[in-house]
């Protein structure tokens, strides 16, 4: 991994030789902490993880060929607004949070 190889040569770099409160030990990559997160949902089976969780909400119905998503009715729970194209019949997805809508079609 990138992370891995250039920590040391960030290491030298940001802390001169015998830099006070700068611990090579104490670093950790991106890779690991990001593993160590995976791992605790991978850990315990009895609770559903975020995407399962989101894939039970069923696909929300749109009048109009444009969904607008913003996660949340409050804006500082959401994300950034998101403009969902609705040409397909299958429910597009929110890139930020993975709701997923679809466009209803009047005959």
């Amino acid at each position: 991994m990138a992370t891995r190889r250039l920590l040391p040569f960030l290491l030298k770099t940001l802390a001169p030789a015998g830099a006070r409160g700068f611990s090579k030990e104490k670093a950790v990559g991106a890779a690991d902490v990001v593993g160590s997160h995976a791992a605790k949902w991978m850990q315990d089976t009895s609770k559903k993880s975020p995407m399962e969780l989101i894939n039970e909400v069923p696909p929300i119905k749109v009048e109009g060929p444009i969904a607008v998503c913003e996660g949340d009715s409050d804006p500082s729970l959401g994300h950034p607004v998101e403009y969902i194209c609705l040409d397909l019949e299958e429910p597009n997805v929110c890139k930020y949070c993975g709701l997923r809508y679809v466009q209803v079609h009047h005959h």
